[in-house]
């Protein structure tokens, strides 16, 4: 699973890549959606390396990379990825590769490469590719327990949790691209102890800490994806926060699961990272004795054997004063991929087994990503149980849920001896003050 591409003393002649605490160094080599800030340029495709851009709509326009096919530049120069995703690893693998080449140190393609970088300072995001459709998942045991005995003291983790990977289909057009900034969503909550709901901005405002999957090469409908090959059809992972109003979600969700609770904003980072890239940080799945075992359609030899992707996922918060003050943003929680109970070829094997078609560009949640301990909780909900242990902030400040001017940042890595770092970047979200209501 892995190449060449992953070799650990792999140096780059872009200096910034061979920093030892990166997130793009050459074994990264990630795609977004750029163009230079204010400048009113079309959107393309780009790729990360250390603290700059290769613009792929130069490399195309160009003609920088004479091995890569010329379908396979023109698709990762357009403003969106669609088509680009949609040629699978055919199309990323080979550019990846190529790109590897010609930024390596001592690279005869320096010359040609290096008028073709942008610095990421410079640039601007669009989302990487148009979202047709949205599926957030479940995939956390661990935050699936502590929410539900909040919701349902009495029965707090349901029997089809240990089953199937649940999920519910999410909204698609609220998605954005980090820095997003939103309103606090309005809507209708029953306060405690009350019999009538009230109408209003929510008071429970909340983050989750979750991993994006973007799907590459689709499948027809009525075709389901197996598990064996359900991450040929990944295009890559990015930071994915669902932010998420408590109060209005308690009212609603039953009996049919999240609507203006979830759908009012969902913050992505604008780097995908690849499959590829992230083979050194695998490790293989397993299930409990204790626990039912995956039904043989969630169930295969790779996925056994190197289904658990380890990455390392952070959040910290940063309000009004704070910034104001000049302090960092201060983070709340640290986690792991690791601790899913399910996988992302699980998550693909189930979401089409009963003939779903996926598209390229359709993107998936992994849902609140918390692990076994409380300091690796993924949400407010969590870190404070609803609200009753409210959290201290170097500002002197407290929070239960995320108040007007709050920005939240998540953070992911992969970190392993012998191995290159590989970062994801950072998804950014502000919460604005909510519209006035009548």
């Amino acid at each position: 699973m892995t190449n060449r591409t992953h070799d650990p003393a792999l140096a780059s002649w872009v200096a910034s890549a061979n920093a030892p605490n990166g997130d793009f160094p050459i074994q990264n080599l990630p795609f977004a959606v750029f163009r230079r800030a204010g400048s009113g340029e079309e959107f393309r495709g780009g790729v990360a390396i250390g603290d700059q851009i290769v613009d792929l709509g130069a490399v195309h326009e160009e003609r920088l990379l004479e091995d890569v096919p010329e379908a396979t530049l023109a698709a990762a120069a357009e403003p969106t990825l669609n088509r680009f995703m949609a040629g699978g690893p055919t199309f990323s693998s080979p550019l990846r590769a190529a790109l590897s080449d010609a930024l390596k140190a001592g690279s005869p393609a320096r010359a040609k490469i290096e008028p073709a970088l942008v610095p990421q300072a410079d640039a601007e995001y669009a989302l990487p590719a148009a979202i047709g459709d949205f599926t957030d998942f479940y995939a956390s045991l661990h935050h699936a327990t502590t929410v539900g005995a909040q919701f349902r003291p009495d029965n707090p983790l349901l029997p089809n949790y240990r089953w199937i990977p649940i999920a519910y289909h999410g909204r698609s057009s609220s998605v954005g691209v980090s820095p997003q900034s939103f309103r606090r969503p309005i809507g209708q909550s029953l306060p405690k102890g009350e019999v009538q709901p009230v109408f209003g901005p929510s008071r429970r405002l909340d983050f989750e800490l979750e991993l994006g999957v973007f799907i590459g090469s689709g499948n027809r409908q009525g075709d389901p994806i197996a598990i064996e090959d359900a991450e040929v059809h990944v295009f890559g992972l990015c930071l994915l926060n669902d932010w998420s109003a408590r109060d209005l979600q308690g009212w609603e969700y039953q009996p049919l699961g999240p609507f203006l609770a979830k759908n009012f904003a969902t913050t992505i980072s604008p780097w995908i990272v690849s499959l590829e890239a992230l083979a050194p940080f695998r490790s293989p799945f397993s299930r409990s004795a204790a626990d039912p075992q995956p039904l043989p359609y969630l169930d295969s030899a790779a996925n056994r054997s190197s289904g658990v992707l380890g990455i390392e996922l952070e959040v910290a918060i940063q309000t009004t004063r704070m910034r104001s003050a000049g302090l960092p943003p201060h983070v709340l929680a640290r986690s792991n991929f690791r601790h899913a109970y399910w996988t992302v070829a699980q998550m693909i094997a189930h979401h089409t087994v009963n003939g779903c078609n996926l598209r390229a560009g359709d993107l998936l949640g992994t849902g609140t990503l918390s692990g076994p301990e409380p300091a690796q909780a993924g949400s407010l909900l969590e870190l404070t149980a609803a609200g009753k242990r409210p959290i201290s902030l170097p500002s002197g400040e407290t929070r239960t849920f995320l108040e007007d001017g709050d920005s939240v940042t998540l953070r992911a890595w992969c970190e392993r001896p012998g191995c290159a770092r590989i970062g994801f970047g950072m998804a950014t979200g502000k919460v604005l003050r909510a519209r006035e209501t009548a």
